[in-house]
């Protein structure tokens, strides 16, 4: 018996506590399970189906010496070593976690075998799969990896969630096969019980941090593949729920898988469900090999591990590097280097070797196990995204009512503030009016972006997890959010004109109505729609925020005509005006409320020349010259803003594919 399971039965029998001793007889059945496998750490068969190997792997990044501002240092770079020829090799029905202090290297190392590094550094080595050196292209197909944060939409059952990514992953030859491939994973990881709650998050409840762990694993085991890489699993999870988490990843790997996990601080009872210890410092791989192996390797350096203390720990603690100090730096260094050096010399490391260099001759070399690529079309995927977004933000009814009323509550505030607009011009008739034109057409922008803002940031990085898992584009995300959002938009636009409209008392005939209502609709999808495509480059939703009000407020400054009067800009403002929706959106509005008005005038002694107004297309013609035969080249420009900022939107999250793999 191990001195951590010894710990561990010491606290049991002493203690008493219910719920551990509940756990240590599942553990205990489990651990019997995991006998089975053979003194390798492989199922009992003569060749293992899939064998992964890293082969001197290296990693190295240039980074500035100093900030931007100071060019002299900004200009020196240095050069920082991650990875440093790391070495290891893994087999079907092996569970291999990768212990580390902070900074040692374990996610990068995870990165680097699921092919998800970035090309700002130098990358050097190899990753085999049966004894095949990967392509670049290949890795997507061939591992699944769960990322240390769960990205799943809050509003969906366990079950909708799993349906709607097989739908994405399989091809679907029946509704009946989808559904009993996401029954066999969900019973797979034990999630039956919570099909059908609500995955839930920050702002109200839904199922546990374990139970959302393991519908992360599920939707990466839809594609049945043969490699699964996790990192940190466990994070943020209590110990009880973080052992059972697991367990379920040594089962996982039972069924003729590969499981490599990085792990902070395990029990000293999972000692024996790993088939294979990496422990991890300063981005060399200082011991690589069986639990047992493990003991007695350090035991021999001279490092026991000290009576009722989790081996873990010891171990971890004893290969780290503490900088608190230079000399407390230096001896722990050289004491790392010195067990780096001993474990290369060892027979575990030879083994292991040996085992790489077999792989790699045989004659008979088995193909690579690629995850099943039975992928829909991309029309297919896109209604599968639409009927995702639509069936998750629906369910959202305070933000559904805040979509569809915030237009509403602001006509209320313009209304309360105008009242009834009147036709005396003495009274402000015009000024009142080209005031609600220029509160309609600046305001709607804005909503617009409140709404993308407070939106689409959590849709953007589910779509980053799942566009590295080959299961769709990130524009197809964008684009399908767009579908999602047009209907909204157009109820929630025809609500605020149709209170402000009538309500303060604009030119009653109907179709005039339409028109407005149909122009404001722009601005406001416009303003969702340049805040979408800006997230796809700009990270900080709150950088975005800023650019589109600068935006939002140079447009109507320099095309609305309502500051200076655009022929009387110079040049090269008149030229940029032409750029901008807002010229378009203000000339529109203007003909449309003021073209045959008349105005009346009740006192003409309060002001000498207050009356020189007295019909609408005065107004155009001293504002906006010509406006009237523009009309409908105006409309047509206008709505041209829309397929364009699709266009663009498509460009940026393109663009954002390459960012983010780099």
């Amino acid at each position: 018996m191990i001195r951590g399971e010894m710990s561990n039965s010491y606290s049991v029998e002493n203690n008493g506590w219910e719920k551990e001793a509940s756990f240590q007889d599942s553990f205990t059945a489990s651990l019997e399970k995991t006998r089975e496998i053979d003194s390798t750490g492989c199922l009992d068969r003569s060749q293992p189906s899939c064998c992964l190997s890293v082969s001197n792997v290296s990693y190295k990044v240039s980074e500035r010496v100093g900030p931007w501002w100071d060019l002299p240092s900004y200009r020196k770079k240095w050069t920082r070593q991650i990875l440093n020829n790391v070495s290891f090799h893994v087999e079907s029905g092996q569970l291999m976690g990768i212990l580390g202090n902070s900074g040692s290297g374990k996610t990068t190392l995870l990165d680097t075998v699921a092919g998800r590094i970035g090309h700002s550094g130098s990358l050097q080595g190899e990753v085999l799969i049966n004894g095949r050196k990967l392509k670049t292209e290949q890795f997507q197909d061939c591992f699944s990896y769960v990322l240390q944060s769960d990205n799943l939409l809050s509003y969906l059952t366990v079950e909708e969630t799993l349906t709607f990514t097989a739908q994405l992953a399989l091809k679907r030859h029946s509704t009946q096969a989808i559904r009993k491939k996401v029954s066999a994973v969900m019973a797979e990881l034990s999630l039956g019980h919570v099909a059908h709650s609500v995955i839930g998050g920050r702002i109200f409840p839904g199922i546990s941090g374990g139970e959302r762990r393991r519908v992360s694993i599920a939707s990466q085991l839809l594609q049945d593949p043969k490699v699964i890489l996790l990192d940190e699993p466990t994070t943020g999870l209590d110990s009880m729920t973080a052992n059972q988490i697991v367990v379920l990843l040594a089962e996982l790997a039972k069924r003729d898988r590969v499981v490599i996990v990085t792990i902070h601080q395990p029990r000293s009872e999972l000692f024996r469900v790993f088939n294979r210890i990496a422990i991890m410092s300063l981005g060399e791989l200082v011991f690589c090999g069986e639990p047992g192996e493990m003991v007695d390797f350090f035991s021999g350096l001279g490092y026991e591990c000290p009576e009722y203390c989790n081996p873990f720990d010891i171990y971890v603690d004893l290969t780290s590097v503490d900088t608190r100090c230079s000399v407390r730096e230096a001896a722990t260094s050289s004491r790392m280097h010195e067990i780096t050096s001993a474990y290369q010399s060892s027979e575990i490391y030879q083994s292991m070797l040996g085992k790489k260099e077999r792989a790699c001759q045989r004659q008979d070399k088995p193909s690579i196990p690629f995850k099943s690529k039975e992928s829909p079309s991309g029309v297919s995927k896109l209604g599968v995204l639409v009927r995702r977004t639509m069936r998750n933000l629906s369910r959202d009814r305070m933000g559904v009512l805040m979509r569809l009323s915030q237009n509403l509550i602001y006509g209320l505030f313009v209304a309360f503030f105008v009242m009834r607009l009147d036709e005396d011009v003495t009274k402000g008739a015009v000024q009142d009016r080209i005031g609600i034109i220029y509160q309609s057409m600046g305001a709607s922008p804005y909503t617009g972006m409140l709404n993308a803002v407070a939106l689409f940031p959590a849709l953007r990085a589910i779509s980053d997890q799942e566009s590295k898992d080959g299961l769709y584009s990130k524009w197809q995300m964008f684009l399908a959010y767009i579908v999602h959002i047009l209907p909204f938009s157009i109820i929630s636009v025809f609500i605020f004109t149709s209170f402000l409209y009538w309500t303060v008392g604009m030119n009653p005939e109907p179709n005039r109505f339409l028109c407005f209502s149909a122009v404001i609709m722009v601005p406001h999808l416009i303003g969702e729609f340049l805040t979408l495509a800006l997230l796809g480059v700009v990270q900080d939703p709150t950088m975005v925020n800023s650019g589109m009000a600068l935006l939002n407020i140079a447009g109507i400054l320099v095309g609305s005509g309502f500051l200076r009067s655009t022929q009387h800009m110079p040049l090269v403002f008149q030229w940029l005006s032409y750029l901008t929706f807002q010229k378009y959106g203000c000339e529109l509005l203007i003909v449309t409320e003021f073209h045959n008005l008349n105005f009346t005038c009740s006192d003409t002694s309060l002001r000498p020349g207050a009356c020189v107004i007295n019909h609408g297309d005065q107004v155009i013609d001293q504002g906006y010259p010509g406006a009237l035969s523009r009309y409908t080249l105006d409309f047509l420009l206008l709505y041209a803003f829309l397929p364009a900022l699709v266009v663009l939107g498509i460009i940026t999250f393109k663009i954002r594919d390459r960012i983010v793999r780099r």
